[in-house]
């Protein structure tokens, strides 16, 4: 008999509080466990992920599924499986990021204050089509002592199902309770688990803004919004055209479906009829169909008769293509390309390619988005990359974390007073009249 959410809720709340205890050690452990049930379990997830292929190639032939989304679906190649493994291995080596000490301080002779970082509590996490997601999520949430509620999106439930249940048979065997990680298959559960505010402290939906949105509006829960990937590459003035073919053809065709793609190219006027040429040849040799303004259009046009070449709606510079496809603007200045950028960008990743150091420098400070890169392709915004070791996903957001969430996003803080007075500390014997606080700086270790 399967649970209700409510149940689900309070089992994923009485794991996260069983589990508080738990040395650094033994949640490193139960993520090796899990890598070596995941490797022994190998040829059943792949079945099961053959199973969500056929069932989402049928979905596309039809109309009603997109080919990039199965792109992201399938698990089979050699290097996306080792990678989910890796990711497994590479957390269980990451510092622990919980019992840190961040802020101390002494308040009175024997009364120290401590701000320690501690994990969140019960995530439920809501992401679309990728099933090694299950793995990397799960990853996190063990090292970073949360417990987490998954569910995936509809194209991955045979792959998502057989991975949890992996993940639930090695914490079986570990000292992590087995309610750490549970798996939920159907909108109805996830309708039911955004009303139980009392046991799930956050939620992190990892898709499109219309997810973000609609889970946003749904409960009452924080949410820490993973938005759509509007991504966009700057050619500066004086970009150097090498450099500028590198960057851009890498952001956008080393994986087009991730959303660390670059959807926009932004080119400065002054190189339209110079480097624009160059870049637009290396990006339609790479079968990359340009959709371009009237200025960067004609500026290659008579040099370039390819049908890859068409000109550019306004709605293209909102879309996110996940796909061989990339909208081009020409600007007129420095000024005029941010603001395009921080108008059309989802605030996921943007970079600009120049040989301008105080240009890069402006860049980097005016651009409102969770990554500015300097001359390096909008593909290195990714956890792995960063040394995360795996991540949640990238939020596009503002508070708490931002950009690639890996451990120290999932870890908030708590505040410890320690009094060692013999009659312990009251606040009546402070202020006028009474005794001043010190607040002089402590060594920031551990109080207990």
């Amino acid at each position: 008999m399967s649970k209700s959410a409510l149940e689900i809720a309070k089992a994923a709340r009485a794991a996260f509080e069983a589990s508080q205890l738990l040395t650094s050690e033994q949640r490193t452990n139960a993520l090796l466990a899990v890598r070596d049930e995941l490797e022994r379990q190998k040829d059943a997830v792949l079945e099961a992920n053959r199973r969500d292929m056929s069932a989402a190639e049928e979905l596309v032939a039809a109309g009603k599924l997109s080919a990039s989304l199965v792109k992201r679906l399938d698990l089979s190649s050699t290097e996306k499986w080792n990678s989910m493994l890796q990711g497994v291995s590479d957390v269980a080596k990451l510092a622990d990021p919980t019992n840190k000490v961040t802020y101390a301080t002494k308040l009175d002779d024997g009364l120290e204050l401590y701000r320690v970082t501690c994990p969140i509590g019960v995530l439920l996490i809501i992401f679309e089509a990728r099933p090694e997601v299950v793995v990397n999520i799960a990853s996190l949430a063990i090292k970073s002592g949360n417990a987490a509620i998954l569910k995936g999106g509809k194209e991955s439930t045979e792959s998502a199902k057989v991975l949890a249940n992996c993940i639930r048979t090695a914490l079986a065997s570990s000292s992590v309770p087995e309610d750490y990680i549970q798996v939920v298959q159907t909108r109805e559960e996830i309708s039911e688990l955004l009303e139980q505010d009392k046991y799930i402290d956050l939620v992190i939906p990892r898709g499109s803004n219309a997810l973000v949105s609609h889970i946003q509006h749904s409960t009452r829960i924080p949410v820490m919004g993973h938005a759509d990937g509007l991504c966009t590459v700057y050619l500066d003035a004086s970009a150097d055209s090498a450099k500028a073919c590198r960057v851009a053809v890498d952001s956008k065709t080393n994986y087009p479906a991730a959303c660390n793609s670059a959807e926009i190219l932004v080119v400065h006027k002054d190189i339209l009829e110079s480097v624009w040429p160059r870049v637009a040849d290396a990006l339609v040799k790479a079968g990359v169909e340009l959709r371009c303004d009237e200025p960067s259009l004609t500026s290659i046009k008579p040099s370039q008769d390819s049908d890859l070449i068409k000109p550019s709606i306004s709605t293209d510079y909102d879309t996110e293509f996940l796909n061989l496809t990339m909208a081009v603007k020409a600007v007129a200045s420095f000024d005029e390309a941010v603001a395009f950028i921080n108008t059309h960008s989802s605030h996921h990743t943007d970079a600009i390619v120049t040989e301008s150091q105080e240009l890069a420098r402006r860049f980097c400070r005016s651009v409102d988005s969770a990554g500015t890169f300097v001359n390096a392709s909008t593909r290195f915004a990714d956890g792995l990359r960063y040394g995360f070791g795996t991540e949640v996903g990238i939020s596009t957001g503002r508070t708490h974390a931002r950009g690639p969430v890996g451990l120290e996003g999932l870890v908030i803080y708590k505040y410890v007073l320690m009094s060692g007075g013999q009659d312990g500390h009251v606040v009546g014997e402070f202020g006028t009249g009474g005794r001043a606080y010190q607040h002089s700086p402590l060594a920031p270790s551990l109080p207990y």
